[in-house]
């Protein structure tokens, strides 16, 4: 952590399917000097995207959306005029990364859609945003009430929320700049939650992603919030391969590397974090820093012992 300047870290490990081990390291603000705990809340950042494609996964079960229908047929909402290609666009497309949409649009670039979808790989927050509208529209509820009632609640995730709630905020670690001097807060507002939430916008301790990884690779017999096995068998297989070093593939919602083992990064100014898990092994570990060197930090855990002894 000194060698990559990262003021705090809070961490987790998942083994046999149970939260083993958590712990936090350094501090959340270093002008308070308020240390890291098991209850110190972190962005979550990109990390956002696979609870909300577990919650999308379990709509599918209930018959409110398919993962193959196209998103056009339940709204009248267009997210994108003059290209008759969103049509083609559905939840699984989104889910996977293969949408057409690049990962934020721009005044330099406009939200465009780059090639027919399904085609091949393009990372997109886009998609995730457009997907969130959906939903939204679907459910009748903005995207932090419904992932509260139907994932943050039953699992038992009681420091995770899209809104910086006054609970949170006792709890909450402030972003640093890759010296480790601290930045101004990124405080929420619920038009940034409905433009940024499930691709972004999540804010979580170490535990609490834990206890969601549990549900992945140890699921519970299903329920009304709990996906069947073959659903959670849906979200782990390989969909669209990524052309990269280590011939990984996307699934829905989670990065699968062709050991079978899943993963997921977020980065968020100040912030930088990453999952990793096994379904195999029934195990995981989350890792959340607030510094914006965390990455650094992260690649040497990744590559090191922690990923051997438990993956």
């Amino acid at each position: 952590m000194a060698d990559a300047s990262v003021p705090g870290l809070g961490a987790a490990i998942v083994n046999g399917g149970r939260l083993v081990w958590r712990r936090g390291f350094g501090v959340r603000d270093t002008s308070s000097k308020s240390p890291v705990d098991n209850d110190t809340v972190f962005e979550a950042a990109s990390m956002s995207k696979p609870p909300f494609a577990y919650v999308v996964l379990k709509l599918c079960e209930r018959g409110v959306l398919a993962l193959d229908t196209p998103l056009t047929k339940y709204t009248s909402e267009r997210f994108l005029n003059d290209d008759p290609r969103l049509d083609l666009i559905t939840a699984r497309h989104v889910l996977s990364h293969c949408s057409g949409f690049q990962n934020w649009r721009s005044d330099a670039e406009p939200l465009k859609i780059h090639f027919t979808p399904g085609e091949k790989y393009m990372y997109s927050g886009e998609g995730y945003s457009y997907l969130q509208s959906v939903v939204a529209k679907l459910t009748g509820q903005p995207i932090d009430a419904y992932m509260k009632a139907n994932m943050f609640v039953p699992f038992g995730m009681g420091a995770s929320d899209f809104a910086m709630t006054a609970g949170l905020k006792r709890h909450a670690a402030r972003p640093h700049d890759e010296k480790g001097k601290p930045l101004d807060p990124n405080v929420p507002t619920p038009e940034s939650i409905a433009r940024y939430g499930a691709a972004g916008g999540l804010r979580t301790t170490a535990s609490d992603y834990a206890r969601f990884i549990i549900e992945v690779v140890s699921p519970k017999p299903t329920d009304r919030f709990r996906l069947t096995k073959a659903s959670v068998d849906e979200m782990l297989r390989p969909q669209v391969k990524v052309n990269d070093a280590m011939s990984s593939s996307w699934a829905l919602g989670w990065q699968v590397q062709h050991t079978g083992v899943i993963n997921h990064g977020g980065h968020n100014r100040g912030f930088q974090c990453h999952a990793v898990a096994s379904a195999a092994s029934r195990s995981g570990f989350v890792i959340m820093t607030n510094g914006e060197s965390g990455s650094e930090l992260i690649s040497k855990l990744l590559l090191g012992d922690l990923m051997n002894r438990f993956l």
